[in-house]
This record gives structure tokens, C-alpha cells and sequence, in this order.
């Protein structure tokens, strides 16, 4: 049977596409291009559940392509397909999109199948995860309005309580002999007596129904209301309560309790007091009664969401709290540098991380992250870097090793995280008596280099692929310092920094700011760029976490 997810395959190689479509038997719809025109077209004119690029693709497609493809692609799983010759287009690939896993060449088919049905359940999981936020999102939002409701709903009385008193009224108002609610639980469909009020009200507790079953199981099915002048000639009233209760039913309204379209249980009345009968007149006003009583009840779970939530907010502010403590709390003490930071996070905890660590009189290691995401999620990922941090050092002190440190942050990180979970860092070790600085970029910005008398500054560029992606062989790059230089490294939410319009601060803009500067001390220089982000974005929201750190050689 074919599956209903839609795959596209990207992959210029006719004769790997015909194994790919035979090694697929008809398991899963797909269709397949050669051609950068044939993918953007395909993407824009179809939904696809799994997109498959062939890693020669990123040796071809230029920036436009790839600023088209991330905005039609964005709920996709991604799949880079290849065979690892090409070390450089790897780093490319997993730097330039989000990649779930990576398939070899030639195709093997129980790899294939199974990487398939991997990368279908990623997104289903974040299709789930992005309904659960919509949820909570919108369910806050509605409080705001259920502030508005009618008085006879009160927010200091229990939902119990504040039921029980709209019954009771409404049976006062319709002149009944009984009023009953009714919940609707979703897990078993049934519905379960809540309020009963009237001589019988106690027995008739102990009982439920379910969907269908007599006159209120009919109301919540239908989702309609009922107006009966005889029940006993109405097939659909089942006369069994009253043989366990003794009570004569004759006539009845009964009203589903809907709150957007959701059914939350029906209320009745019995039985109108002296000879007389219920109205259309007195069905109206009860289905009013009706609403109120679904706001009460809908406004009693919001509630609970809501201290749920606040619940959640104390725990951020306790997580926040912790991460500031995973932060340097003051810098070492240079006399040959000069150096400043700040972090600024975008919510109460965030996904942004740096230290500052003297390892010995020679050397000093400067180390910037950027986790994906931000909030909990990623605020887990940055303790989990510090603790690994921390323990390297503790046990190679004397005999540090930065691509050791970097091997051993990567193994730690593609254990403890999640496919969907990626750190950008960068490292430098510094050796203070020779101004030498070995670094590795493991997908992060290029921190810059400036020099009193060069015109443009040097950028550090990538030396491997994102830290928890995958097992890679990391390498260094070595460059020299002399007096005045100054080393600049930040996160990308420095660069992407927005305004009001959308438009980004750019790398251009911090390299036009810092050069300006550079006869102030690190301090300065940083303040600098931290006044003239703050006047880039003016009152537009802060949209991801800001770190940047300046270093100045003395």
C-alpha cells in the first residue's frame, strides 16, 4: 500500500533516480528533478513531506536558490544523499540547511527504507509539536477575552460551586422540578452527571451514558437541543432512571454545552412545575443559560492551563537564573589583552553561550556557541556544553588539546541531542608569549581580525561542520597577533539583528562600525556596537539571542 508522503528527489543522476524508484516498490509517492528550475518549480507547486538532494547540488545551486529553497522547504525533512568524497560539500550542505540524516551512494535499499520512514516521523513529530504550541498560544489569547463574560460567572468560586449555582438557578427560572449537567469525557465518550439537583438529584449522580444513548446521549451526539412534551412517547427517552429512582419524567429541555465546536456535556431540565409544559420561548433562554455554562467550564480548564503555565514561566525564570551561573561571572585578569563581552537573551533563557578560560601563564581559551532554537530546549543544550567543557579541562589541563577538546564536545553533543538540535561554535586557544591563536569554526560566524593599518579586516571561516551533527574530523587554522589588532566574535543574532522592517544589521554594518573604533579600548569598541544595534532595531522585537565578545591586543 503507498504511503501517503510525498517525496521529492533532487539528484542529477538519471540512472540513480531509476534505483531509487525500484528500490521504492510503490511504497511511497514521489517525484523526481534534475534541475535547479525543476526543484524550485516542483516545491512551489506541491506539498512534500521528505526532500532528498544529492550533495552535488550544493556545488552548483547559487545563493538565490538556496534562499528559495529554505522558504518552500521549511516544514520538510531533509535528506543529503552522496558518497562523503567531498569533505567541502558536506560542511556546505549541513551549513546550509537543516539536514535530518545522511544517506550514502549508491543506494542501499534497507537504509534507504529505513531512513525514509525516519525522516517521515520527524516531521510528523514537529508537525505535533507546532499544533501543541498553537494550542497553548491560543488558549492564552482566549483568556484575555473570558475576562469579559457574564458576572454570573465568578473566578473565585470552584467550578463545582459556580455549576451547581447555575443549575440551581436555572431551575428556579424555568420553574422545573430538576436540573441536571452532564460532562462529556472524551477518553471513555461518555457522559457523567456532574450537577443533579432536584428530590432525586443524590441517585441520580451515580449514573453516566454514553454517546447516543437516551435523550441527553442524543443531544451530545447530534450536538442539538431538545424540546419534549412527552418523553414517554418519544422512542429515544429511556425510562429505566426512573424505575431505579422512582421519579415520573413527563416533559424536558436538554441543550448541548459546545465551546468551538467542542462538546463539553448537555444541561436539562425536568419536568415543568403544575401542569404546565416547556416553550420554545423557554428553550431560547435556557440555551443561553447553556452558553454560560460553557464559558464556565471553558473558563475553569483555561485557567488551569493558565497556572500551568505560570507554573512553567517560575521554572524558566529558576532555569534563567541557573544558565546566567554557567556564564563567566567576571573575566580573567590580562596584562598583554583587553577584553569585553556582553549576551543579551532573547527570551528568559536562551541558546547563546561563551567563556573566557585561562588554562596556564601561556594559553587562554575563548569559546562562543549558538545552539539552534532558543528557550528550554536549547538552554539544556548550552548546560550540557559548559558541563563538557568543564570536564575536559578538569582532566587535560596539563596537557590540553584543543582538537581533542572539539572531537570529545561533538561526541558528547550527538549523544545527549536530538536529530533536530545543532551547535555552531567557534574556538580559540591563544599563546599569550608568542601572540599566536590557533582556531577551529565549526560552522559558526566568521569572528574578524582587524589591523590598524589594513583597509579590511581578516575573517576566520569555517574549519568543519556544526557541532552534534555527525562524527567529523576537525582541523585547525593558525594565525598571528600583533599590538593593536583586534579580535571581534559574536553569534549570528548580532549580524541578523532586525528592525521594524525586517531589515538585518549585517556583517558589513559590524565591520564598518569596529574599524571606525579602533583606537578605543575593548570596552569601547563594544559599546560602540552595542549602541548602533540598538539603534538599528529601535523598538522591534528582539528576535534571537545576542553575544559578542572583543579582544584587543596590547
Amino acid at each position: 500500500m503507498k504511503s501517503e508522503s510525498q517525496i521529492l528527489l533532487f539528484d542529477p543522476d538519471s540512472s540513480a533516480v531509476d534505483t531509487f524508484r525500484k528500490m521504492l516498490e510503490d511504497a511511497y509517492a514521489f517525484t523526481s528533478v534534475s534541475s535547479v528550475d525543476a526543484c524550485l518549480s516542483s516545491l512551489e507547486s506541491g506539498v512534500f513531506h521528505v526532500l532528498i538532494l544529492d550533495e552535488s547540488v550544493f556545488g552548483k545551486a547559487g545563493s538565490a536558490f538556496w534562499e528559495k529553497f529554505a522558504d518552500s522547504s521549511e516544514k520538510a525533512t531533509i535528506i543529503l544523499a552522496g558518497s562523503r568524497k567531498g569533505s567541502n560539500r558536506l560542511i556546505d550542505a549541513v551549513n546550509t540547511v537543516r539536514v535530518h540524516r545522511y544517506l550514502r551512494k549508491p543506494w542501499e535499499k534497507n537504509e534507504l527504507m529505513e531512513t525514509l520512514s525516519s525522516a517521515i516521523e520527524d516531521r510528523a513529530e514537529r508537525e505535533e509539536d507546532d499544533r501543541l504550541v498553537y494550542t497553548l498560544y491560543h488558549s492564552i489569547d482566549e483568556m484575555k477575552f473570558l475576562r469579559l463574560v457574564s458576572q454570573k460567572i465568578s473566578e473565585k468560586k470552584t467550578l463545582p460551586r459556580l455549576l451547581k449555582e447555575i443549575m440551581e438557578s436555572s431551575k428556579m427560572l424555568m420553574k422545573a422540578e430538576a436540573s441536571s449537567l452532564l460532562l462529556y469525557d472524551p477518553d471513555d465518550r461518555q457522559l457523567h452527571f456532574f450537577v443533579a439537583t432536584g428530590r432525586k438529584g443524590r441517585m441520580i449522580k451515580k449514573f453516566s451514558l454514553a454517546l447516543g444513548e437516551g435523550i441527553a446521549g442524543w443531544v451530545a451526539k447530534h450536538k442539538k437541543p431538545l424540546l419534549i412534551e412527552d418523553c414517554y412517547e418519544d422512542p429515544r427517552f429511556n425510562p429505566e432512571y426512573d424505575r431505579q429512582t422512582h421519579f415520573r419524567t413527563k416533559s424536558m429541555m436538554c441543550v448541548p454545552l459546545i465551546r468551538k465546536r467542542r462538546l463539553l456535556g448537555v444541561i436539562q431540565v425536568i419536568n415543568r412545575e403544575g401542569e404546565g409544559v416547556f416553550t420554545e420561548k423557554d428553550l431560547n433562554l435556557f440555551m443561553n443559560l447553556a452558553s454560560q455554562c460553557a464559558i464556565a467550564i471553558e473558563n475553569h480548564r483555561l485557567t488551569e492551563i493558565q497556572i500551568k503555565r505560570e507554573t512553567l514561566e517560575r521554572e524558566l525564570e529558576i532555569a534563567r537564573v541557573i544558565q546566567q551561573r554557567l556564564l563567566p561571572a567576571s573575566l580573567p585578569e590580562y596584562s598583554d589583552i583587553q577584553i569585553a563581552t556582553y549576551i543579551i537573551p532573547a527570551k528568559q533563557v536562551g541558546g547563546d553561550y561563551y567563556n573566557i578560560m585561562k588554562i596556564n601563564d601561556e594559553l587562554s581559551l575563548f569559546f562562543v556557541a549558538d545552539v539552534s532554537g532558543k528557550g528550554l530546549p536549547a538552554a539544556l543544550v548550552v548546560s550540557t556544553i559548559h558541563s563538557c567543557m568543564l570536564s575536559y579541562m578538569k582532566l587535560n589541563q596539563d596537557r590540553f588539546d584543543l582538537i581533542g577538546l572539539v572531537q570529545a564536545m561533538n561526541s558528547v553533543l550527538i549523544d545527549s541531542t536530538t536529530s533536530r538540535q545543532f551547535v555552531t561554535c567557534w574556538f580559540g586557544l591563544y599563546r599569550h608569549d608568542r601572540r599566536e591563536m590557533k582556531s577551529v569554526n565549526a560552522g559558526h560566524n566568521p569572528p574578524y581580525v582587524f589591523r590598524e593599518n589594513s583597509e579590511n579586516p581578516m575573517e576566520i571561516g569555517t574549519t568543519g561542520l556544526c557541532l552534534g551533527a555527525m562524527e567529523f574530523q576537525y582541523r585547525m587554522m593558525d594565525y598571528s597577533l600583533d599590538r593593536g589588532d583586534v579580535l571581534v566574535f559574536y553569534t549570528d543574532g548580532v549580524t541578523e539583528a532586525c528592525d521594524r522592517d525586517h531589515r538585518l544589521y549585517s556583517p558589513h554594518r559590524l565591520v564598518r562600525v569596529v574599524q571606525a573604533h579602533l583606537d578605543e579600548d575593548s570596552a569601547g569598541i563594544l559599546s560602540r556596537v552595542r549602541s548602533d544595534i540598538e539603534a538599528h532595531v529601535g523598538n522591534a522585537e528582539q528576535s534571537d539571542d545576542l553575544t559578542c565578545a572583543v579582544l584587543k591586543i596590547l
